[in-house]
Order: structure tokens, then sequence, then C-alpha cells
């Protein structure tokens, strides 16, 4: 973290609204992103967010270590999104391409095939797309990922073969041709 990031931390964990505000702000723009992914819900991401940022407020006079503030953020908004899809106990909605993903299609992907990954993500665990959104959406080594999620390298490892092959199963089953039983 660089120093300017650590003063403010410092700041805001002795109970400096203005530098809480600007904290806020900034992990705002790294946290919303991961939770709309893994939500596939704009405004259920925001939700996860803003809670995320009162749970950061109300607990941030006990973080021992401020070089540890992105870690422990991302930790408390996937266990948010993670809250948030065990109180649905549904899969969520599948919503349009998120204007990030729209920027910069893909010429390789047909609107079918990203249609297919839209409904095989859908249906992830929020374990496993919390991992696919830090490893590909994120671009995080797996130490990194694991370091956020707080969880070990080999678990990381592990949800994120279970991730792909799930994805790939998916895929598969959609691509199968739908046989008609009884007579025609």
């Amino acid at each position: 973290m660089p120093v300017m990031d650590r003063i403010v931390v410092e700041q805001a964990r002795s109970g400096d609204r203005a530098a809480f505000a600007r904290l806020a702000t900034d992990l705002s723009h790294q946290l919303y992103p991961v939770a709309v992914r893994i939500l596939r819900d704009p405004e259920a991401a925001g939700d996860a967010v803003q809670a995320t940022l009162v749970d950061i407020w109300r607990d941030l006079p006990s973080l021992r270590d401020p070089d540890r503030m992105d870690a422990w953020a991302h930790r408390i908004v996937v266990n948010r999104c993670r809250s948030h899809l065990r109180k649905t106990r549904r899969l969520p909605a599948i919503v349009d391409l998120l204007e990030a993903d729209r920027a910069a299609p893909s010429e390789d992907l047909s609107l079918e095939f990203r249609d297919e990954l839209e409904r095989a993500f859908a249906r992830l665990s929020c374990d496993h797309r919390a991992v696919l959104v830090l490893v590909y959406f994120r671009d995080l080594t797996l130490q990194q990922s694991a370091a956020l999620l707080g969880i070990s390298v080999g678990t990381v490892k592990s949800r994120l073969f279970a991730a792909r092959q799930a994805m790939r199963a998916a895929v598969d089953a959609d691509a199968r041709p739908i046989i008609q039983e009884g007579p025609a």
C-alpha cells in the first residue's frame, strides 16, 4: 500500500470522517466491480458494497495492520455477496452484460457463446465466482487471491479448478440437443 493510502487508513482508524470518505471512495471503485460480477445484479452489488463500507467503518479501529486494508475489504465484500446469495436462496438473475464487458467485445466469442458463459457463471457458487473474478477479471495471482479471500493457495487452486470444470460442464450441457421422448 502506498504511503499516502496508509496515512489515510490510519487517519480513518482514528475517527477522521474525511479520511474515511476518501478511503470509502477508493474502496468503492475496487469493490463494486467485484461484487457486481459475483452477484450479477448491479443493485444487489451496490447494497453489498454499502454494507461492506458500514462494516469497515464500524470495525476499522480494530484493524491491526493498515497494509492489509485491501485484503480485509475484499474478504468482507465477498462475505457480503455470499450472505446475499444465501438469503435469496436462488441463483441470481441473469442480467445484461455489464457496461465494462460491452466496452471490449471479443471478436472470437459469439453472442450465443457469451450467453452460454453467462448462464454457466450464474450457476456457480459464490466461492467459485469470487475466485474466477479475482483471477480472471482482476488478473490477480493465486497468492494474491488467497490473501484477499483469507484462504490458502491450495484452496484457491481447488476452487478455480472446480469452477472451470463446472463452467465447462454447464456449457457442454447447454450444447447438447434436447431429445423429445414419446410419440412425435
